[in-house]
């Protein structure tokens, strides 16, 4: 849709845009209106809208991104108030208070409205960067860590759209450099996303830029369609992150765009719960999206296909059972119904669509190779039946397709230039090809990335769902659990987990990554915003009697962190009796100095102890005057009031004790095959003490100790004396 907007060259409508850059929207500037009119927008009919959050809006309405601005009443609402309130930042004298209110307000949100961005975000950081200077200097100092946190996020995500709009509107005044993503490999084996400034030129072509970055294979800037395609059998977890934010990552860098698509071919474990929540991770982690398919939407076609590749001879019906059809296609072995006719597999492909019991008996064969060298090329399996009804469509088919069968399908169906694939899913590439060119279809480049593997995590849905159905969680957001709902309720922010994941790209390479790693990437991002507090462990606590200390407790108030105003404040009581942690009062010597936190030095002069030799109790006084870098002990402490609050620590372990998961299965599996053959030695050994004298079966005479033969006859021999 091509617009024409008009506004005065003195005052460009930077948020409206912003925002059309973002959604991909193609305006035409227009600066001859004259000083102080309103921007004004000519739709391709001719109507005119004008006024800056009108267009703004407007845009929000028509854009392909999800709750840009169309939501609930209730938060569509939020972002019309922020709209409200944007233009506060024009005025000279209220931009740093309303920088401070919108720091408060962003030390617990992400967005402004809701869990994603929305026109309101665009708004408020259009005011920002459109003061220019004024803005950057507050931007590179301390004093508004969650609105600089807030706006660089949104800065590095739209880094393309936004620093183009920047440039051209602001010039000097502008941000400057902003931060963006680009993905690297690096000159050893790892392949990472590092951090660069000026980000990716989209304009030029893949192979112009550094040989260095990895490229999609024969992919073209502004035609490259890519899908990330869940199976909702669970929620997200942090293994599929890596797949959504590569797909997206590559979508921005060739101005494409992707596709969530639901692999919905399994009622047996699929339900509109995980739909919704898969949804609903997909928001969290930010990924942009054009639109949400099925699978199960192209049903009727995939069916239609079966049935051609069945009268083509390229597949046929088989009723063999499980196990057999196992075996025969680990050895080889073609199977009895291959060479059916296509009526009989017409006949039996019937039977399978109506669910009969003899259908029931049946699947649907690919005929490929079985020779093939590779496995999954070895007639795999295209449909199987199932009664269960589907979430979406109910009891209306009997008949399933499987992944191999329907994912090569609808990729080409729905345009898809690109199938992201993480590298355990190699050997089917061939397959993937094969089914394809047996479809008719132009060929999908497959590119492959290293499946996410963390200590002490499974990170399969089966077994997941394992726990929760067991009760061993709360749920598929526990936070013990590796999904982002269960993280996130851990304490994650979403930026590092995204942070975390873009740092290892789009490596090959098999990784067993660790959890501290990403909880260091955390701490980083909150540690310059998140309140202190002091806690004492209620039942390993010892009072510490100051006898100089003040009697009549007195309250100061002091910052929740010292570095970062936006924390707000505490109050702290003094007194001559404070309680502090039993291993600092264990450490602590007679006649000893020690620092008390935010009051200062104390002197320790009687240190009494219970029968056990425990330390029940200290007795100081207070040396203010003291130096507290000279103290050894760093104290924190609490006074001896009745305003203590109670509260539970809760500190989360891992689910799983063991590192590496599947060393351990590997492990226990040999483990039993030992276990197997010993026992197997055990019961022969048994059978030759006990049973062999009875058996003439041993070639070999028995003798005595003096080299007699006891018995003339050929019988079995004893563990002694035998030669």
């Amino acid at each position: 849709m091509e617009l024409k907007l008009s506004f005065a060259a003195d005052a460009p409508p930077i948020a409206v845009i912003s925002a059309a850059k973002i959604v991909g929207l193609s305006l035409t500037a227009d600066k001859t209106l004259a000083s102080g009119s309103p921007p004004a927008l000519l739709l391709s009919n001719g109507q005119r809208l004008q006024g800056a959050h009108v267009l703004l809006r407007y845009v929000g309405r028509i854009a392909s991104i999800p709750n840009f601005y169309k939501r609930d009443p209730y938060q569509t609402s939020q972002i019309d108030e922020w709209l409200d309130y944007a233009p506060i930042f024009d005025i000279g004298s209220e931009f740093e208070g309303a920088c401070s209110s919108v720091d408060k307000y962003l030390l617990q949100h992400t967005f402004l409205v809701g869990n994603s961005l929305s026109i309101a975000d665009i708004a408020i950081w259009a005011g920002l960067a459109g003061t220019g200077m004024r803005w950057e200097s507050l931007r590179k100092s301390k004093k508004y860590q969650n609105l600089v946190r807030w706006f660089n996020s949104v800065s590095a995500e739209y880094d393309a759209a936004l620093s183009e709009v920047l440039q051209t509107y602001v010039g000097k005044k502008g941000s400057g450099k902003s931060v963006t993503l680009k993905l690297k490999e690096p000159r050893a084996s790892n392949n990472q996303l590092t951090v660069v400034e000026n980000g990716v030129n989209l304009d030029e072509t893949p192979g112009s830029r550094s040989t260095s970055e990895v490229d999609l294979p024969e992919a073209e800037v502004g035609k490259v369609k890519l899908r990330f395609a869940p199976e909702p059998s669970g929620y997200l977890h942090i293994g599929h992150s890596k797949a959504a934010l590569l797909n997206q990552y590559f979508a921005e860098r060739y101005k494409g765009q992707v596709i969530v698509r639901f692999d919905d071919t399994n009622p047996d474990k699929e339900s509109s719960e995980f739909v919704e929540n898969l949804l609903k991770d997909i928001e969290t982690l930010g990924i942009k999206y054009s639109i949400v398919t099925h699978t199960s939407d192209y049903f009727p076609q995939l069916i239609e296909m079966a049935e051609r590749l069945i009268r083509e001879g390229k597949a046929y019906v088989d009723d063999t059972p499980r196990e057999q059809m196992q075996h025969e296609r680990m050895e080889g072995i073609e199977s009895r119904c291959r060479n059916n006719s296509v009526e009989e597999n017409l006949k039996l492909w019937n039977e399978m669509i109506v669910g009969s019991v003899r259908g029931l008996m049946c699947c649907l064969r690919g005929k490929l190779d079985m020779q093939d060298p590779n496995k999954s090329l070895r007639d795999p399996v295209y449909y199987r039946c199932n009664l269960t009804p589907h979430h979406r469509i109910g009891s209306k088919y009997k008949v399933y397709p499987t992944y191999d069968f329907c994912c090569p399908f609808v990729d080409a169906v729905e345009g898809i230039t690109h199938a992201l694939r993480s590298s355990e899913y190699h050997d089917r590439n061939d397959q993937y090809y094969r089914i394809q060119t047996d479809m008719g279809f132009k060929k999908v480049h497959i590119y492959e990335f290293s499946r996410l593997n963390m200590v002490y995590t499974l990170l399969s849905k089966r077994k997941l769902l394992w726990f929760v159905q067991n009760g061993k969680v709360e749920g598929w957001d526990d936070p013990r659990f590796p999904t982002v709902q269960g993280i996130v309720r851990r304490g994650l922010k979403i930026e590092a987990l995204i942070q975390f994941i873009l740092e290892q790209g789009a490596s090959k390479n098999l990784n067993l990554m660790e959890w501290d790693k990403l909880w260091a990437i955390n701490k980083k991002i909150i540690d310059p915003v998140c309140p202190r507090h002091t806690a004492i462990i209620e039942e390993k606590r010892v009072l510490l009697i100051l006898s100089d200390g003040p009697k009549d407790p007195f309250v100061r108030t002091l910052p929740k962190h010292k570095k970062y105003e936006g924390a707000g404040e505490k109050a702290v009581s003094y007194s001559n009796r404070i309680w502090i942690d039993y291993v600092d009062a264990e450490s602590i010597s007679v006649n000893e100095e020690v620092t008390l936190k935010d009051w200062g030095n104390a002197i320790v002069k009687e240190i009494k102890k219970d029968q056990d030799g425990k330390v029940s109790e200290l007795v100081g006084v207070l040396h203010l005057e003291g130096n507290v870098k000279k103290t050894k002990l760093k104290l924190t402490w609490l006074s001896d009031t009745n305003e203590l609050v109670r509260l539970n620590l809760v500190e989360f372990d891992y689910l799983i004790m063991k590192k590496k998961v599947k060393s351990y299965e590997k492990q226990i599996s040999l483990y039993f095959i030992f276990y197997y053959f010993y026992l197997i030695f055990l019961l022969s050994y048994a059978f030759i003490f006990f049973w062999a004298d009875q058996l003439d079966f041993c070639l070999i005479p028995h003798y005595d100790l003096n080299n007699e033969i006891l018995d003339p006859r050929m019988v079995g021999c004893s563990l002694y004396g035998c030669l």
